[in-house]
């Protein structure tokens, strides 16, 4: 790109061809006002605030607006021009509240900042006002005010919502001067497609958009946001040791100061009155299937030194009657990377176990075993920002905007303005459905039928990359035998899709010179779940779409260190940096490096050590920030499980579920708390930094792990946390050259071998890290689950943009319960009706495994016979419901295919429907005339069929369950029934 020379006042500058006028005098040091230009929007002009004389131009032409030409001749502030610009200001102010002191962006006003610089004159103001017009602010917002006679039209907010975030929730709306900012239809912003992010909040110049209950911080901390994989920078402000505001950081490769919800409203659990504040001990005689929503009946508080000597001295206990193995442990992606590598380390090395695993285990264990397969890396292969450069982006098994809403703004933008093609495949109608060009909406669980599909027609139309194949992969031929049975009838008959459309994505994804495949745990959650991703990798090999930029293998990771976990060795099978323990050097590397000798025997994985726990072979589990009693497939075998062990130890920032059937619970500082590092989804190592002491005695979870692992006889010890990440390096190669010095100045990716080694933003260049990219042949297999008479609904489980994993963290923020309060299932209406199910109605849902109820939302997102609901309500937990059937390969369950069925419940909630059956003790006929039963309830009550009323309305005790059998009940029902 050329550059262009101009003056500015007298000073020459030179700025890249494309620039403007306002961008060169920036680049001079030169200020002129403005209200409504952001740098990370078009040029828009509608404040008028940065006009400037150029010579040879007619008129005052906007520098925002206005394109620097080479030998240009501009004037920013001639008296003409600082006249004009304050007569704007003050028709702005004239129709502007005067009550500044009580405005929440009082301090941060840039209208109040211009008006001072252009000098507005009061008496000037004065003679422009119009009679005030009042208009009723808009505060059905959790997060967020607005209040439109603080307004100024300057069409930030406006362009932030369309450019930015891509939702269009507001918009100019009227004429002239009834010209108002408003939702479509002049609805309140709670009910218009507000996504509630905040984007136009954190832009707006004056007060017409502010965040409720606004404190200004007394410091700002930068760290990393605690939610999903894509890893964004924030900034915390702090005051009073509390975290009162969250703002995106600018300069992040990352987010470039975008945010969403959760990231800008949702941390607020960290002021929680919930945090545990004190080491907790069950008391003697509470059994563990006690409830402890009462805690102090429950549990006593104790001394760190009590708590950390009963762990202590427990799990050595167990270690030398039962053997190491007898024991496990359940690392955290939401824990710190330094924090995870001492974990591991304190299991192997401390207790000479590989029983070390984390939720990896249940969202992208199959990721990690098929590119490690296919590439020798475990990892998505490109840059988050390799999206702007793609020509086909394909999302596959992801609802992107809502699962990592950062990167699907940014497919958002690619398709609206680089022209970017996107196929969406996924059995709902997502979001990213509405701006793509084919959406296949195949049957859940035929991911590989659907993909050879694909590739066999790229492959019938000479559109495979011969060169690479040949060049760079292996095992290609047996591969190519393989896609001769998918024919596109075939593949239409398995998938449920039209062989048209299925065609149509082959052609545009294998013309495509630069393509790249997002997937989440659409594709991994499955049986099949390995052999899904394996397949993705056949499709990128095929199109030679790896190793360069605008390409990739882009596996989205769930939890903001999922990645980081899995790197540290938090894994059953490897050591940190993806180093087998079957690998007699690597071993041998680690036990002089950790000082004792280490087992060679595979350890179990969390779905093993349930399993385990439940036979009696498994006496011990330690947790550390994971919560299996609601992220477990089949909850109530493993309640089972859990209740079954000698010794369970929780370390939380609150009493999750897990943490309420603990023997002993320690309490930990949350990622505000404390210093270290988390990768993101790209592989990016970034610094997250202490911004506020923890509460009460809350320590850091490293600190808690070297205290136990000192009095069990192998002490580490550690100043910091930047002495763990200079022994992470010194052991693992990906991670040679990171240190927290280099980390202070900016995130690295790995693999980054030595200290002055720039990271590596795309993998694969020129050679896959195992020589020659493999070709895997994959053929499918259906689910383990399919819908029958008895349970004819096909339930998908996963999240939702307001709420995160177990709910732990966002059920604690105000904001993100407000905006989605209660669980739902979303149910197309023609099953719906066939329920006799009214949108918002209770109704129960069961599989073979357990039962919940909740609220119906009815919806053409999913397909008739379909069922979707997430999994963060303990209220109602999906996985109660969920198949435990593993993938061979990578032992990940099946979350995403279990058949149920629905029932429209009698009464909205368990509690009123235990009222009712108590009522109906004291008044059978009486209470029965009130109630429209369905026939199916009444039959279960004239039967005493206790396992069907439990799934209708909970669990029944023992007088319930006697009285229910007996006949009393049978004959009222049949008098009121006659």
């Amino acid at each position: 790109m050329g550059k262009v020379r101009l003056a500015i006042d007298g000073r020459t500058v030179s700025v890249p061809e494309g620039s403007t006028v306002l961008q060169a005098i920036e680049k001079a040091g030169l200020y002129v006002p403005t209200l409504c230009h952001d740098p990370a929007l078009k040029p828009f002009g509608a404040c008028r605030l940065c006009i400037v004389r150029i010579e040879g131009i007619r008129g005052l032409p906007t520098a925002c607006t206005t394109p620097a030409q080479d030998g240009m001749k501009v004037l920013t502030g001639t008296d003409e021009i600082r006249k004009i610009r304050r007569t704007i200001v003050e028709l702005a102010i004239a129709n502007h509240p005067y009550e500044c002191l009580l405005c929440n962006k009082s301090q941060e006003c840039e209208l109040l900042n211009v008006a001072r610089y252009v000098g507005v004159e009061q008496r000037s103001v004065e003679r422009l006002r119009r009679t005030a017009r009042t208009r009723p602010p808009d505060r059905s917002n959790p997060a967020f005010d607005f209040e439109m006679d603080k307004c100024i039209l300057c069409g930030k907010c406006v362009r932030r919502c369309d450019e930015i975030v891509g939702t269009g929730a507001i918009d100019f709306c009227h004429r002239g001067y009834d010209t108002v900012i408003s939702p479509f239809g002049g609805r309140p912003i709670a009910e218009s497609v507000c996504e509630s992010c905040g984007e136009c909040v954190e832009h707006c110049p004056t007060g017409a958009l502010s965040r409720k209950n606004l404190i200004v911080p007394e410091s700002e901390i930068e760290t990393i946001c605690p939610y999903c994989g894509v890893g964004c920078s924030l900034h915390l402000g702090v005051r009073g040791g509390k975290i009162v505001s969250v703002s995106g950081n600018e300069k992040s490769p990352v987010n470039r100061g975008e945010l969403c919800v959760k990231g800008r409203f949702g941390l607020d659990f960290t002021n929680h009155a919930d945090r545990l504040t004190r080491p907790l001990i069950r008391r003697e005689g509470v059994g563990k299937g006690v409830s402890a929503g009462d805690v102090d009946k429950v549990f006593r508080e104790a001394s760190w030194n009590e708590a950390l000597d009963l762990v202590a001295r427990s799990i050595g206990q167990i270690k030398d009657h039962q053997g190491p193995n007898a024991i496990g442990f359940l690392s955290s992606a939401k824990c710190t990377n330094e924090e995870n590598y001492l974990f591991q380390k304190f299991a192997r090395a401390a207790l000479t176990t590989n029983n070390v695993d984390h939720c990896a285990r249940l969202c992208h264990a199959s990721t990690v075993a098929a590119a490690l397969a296919a590439f020798g890396d475990g990892a998505m292969s490109n840059s988050i920002s390799d999206i702007d450069h793609a020509e086909v982006l394909f999302v596959i098994g992801s609802n992107t905007t809502e699962c990592h809403p950062i990167i699907g703004r940014k497919i958002r933008r690619a398709v609206k303005n680089n022209g970017a093609r996107l196929i969406v495949a996924d059995p709902r109608r997502i979001e990213l459905c509405g701006i793509a060009q084919v959406h296949m909406d195949h049957l859940p669980g035929t991911d590989v039928a659907l993909l050879n599909g694909m590739m066999r027609v790229i492959m019938e139309e000479c559109l495979q990359d011969r060169k690479f194949i040949a060049e760079r992969c292996e095992a290609f031929d047996p591969f190519l035998e393989s896609l001769k049975q998918y024919d596109l009838e075939t593949v239409q008959n398995l998938t449920g899709v039209e062989g048209e459309k299925i065609r149509q994505s082959a052609l545009l994804f294998g013309n495509a010179k630069k393509a790249i495949v997002f997937y989440g745990m659409g594709i991994t959650q499955h049986t099949t779940g390995t052999d899904n991703a394996k397949t993705i990798a056949n499709l990128l090999m095929l199109t030679g779409n790896l190793g360069r930029r605008g390409t990739g293998f882009s596996p989205l990771r769930g939890q903001n260190n999922v990645q980081g976990a899995c790197d540290m060795g938090a894994l059953p099978v490897v050591y940190p940096g993806y180093q087998r323990i079957d690998n007699p050097d690597v071993r041998e590397k680690f036990q002089n490096a950790w000082g004792r000798s280490l087992s060679e025997n595979p350890g179990l994985t969390i779905t093993e050590m349930v399993q385990a726990a439940h036979e009696g072979r498994l006496k011990a589990l330690y947790v550390m920030g994971e919560n299996p009693m609601l992220s477990e497939p089949d909850l109530n075998h493993a309640k089972e499980a859990l209740a079954k062990l000698d010794l369970l130890v929780v370390q939380d920032i609150f009493l999750t579920e897990t943490a309420q059937m603990a023997d002993v619970i320690l309490p930990a500082a949350g990622f505000a708390e404390k210093d270290g590092t988390f990768t993101n989804t790209e592989r990016r190592v970034q610094r997250i930094r202490k911004a506020i002491d923890p509460p009460g005695e809350a320590r850091p979870d490293w600190e808690i792990i070297a205290e136990i692992s000192k009095r069990l006889g192998y002490p580490m010890n550690y100043a910091s946390t930047a002495e763990i990440m200079d022994e992470i390096a010194g052991l693992t190669p990906i991670y040679g050259g990171i240190n927290h010095g280099r980390l202070d100045r900016g995130g690295l990716q790995w693999p980054c071998v030595h200290a002055k080694h720039p990271g590596t933003p795309i993998l694969h260049k020129g050679q896959f890290t195992r020589g020659r990219g493999k070709f895997h042949v994959v053929h499918d297999r259906p689910p383990a689950e399919l819908p029958t008479s008895a349970y004819p609904l096909l339930l998908t489980t996963g999240r939702i943009l307001e709420h995160w994993h177990t709910g732990s963290m966002s059920h604690r923020s105000h904001v993100l319960e407000t905006l989605v309060p209660d669980s739902h299932v979303e149910i197309n209406p023609a099953d719906a009706s066939r329920l006799g199910a009214l949108e918002g109605d209770v109704i129960s849902l069961s599989s073979r495994r357990g039962a919940v109820r909740t609220k119906v939302r009815k919806t053409h997102r999913v397909r008739p016979g379909q069922a979707f609901m997430a999994f963060h309500w303990r209220e109602a937990p999906a996985n109660r419901l969920t198949n435990p059937a593993l993938d061979p390969q990578a032992k990940i369950p099946e979350f995403k295919v279990a058949s149920i069925k629905a029932m429209l419940t009698v009464l909205e909630t368990a509690a009123e429907d235990n009222k009712f059956l108590t009522a109906l003790a004291e008044n059978p006929a009486g209470i029965l005339a009130s109630y429209d039963l369905t026939t199916e309830h009444r039959k279960a009550l004239m039967d005493g069929d206790i396992a069907s009323i439990e799934r209708w309305i909970g669990p029944l005790d023992e007088r319930m369950q006697a009285w229910l059998k007996s006949r009393l009940i049978q004959e009222n029902i049949q008098t009121v029934g006659a």
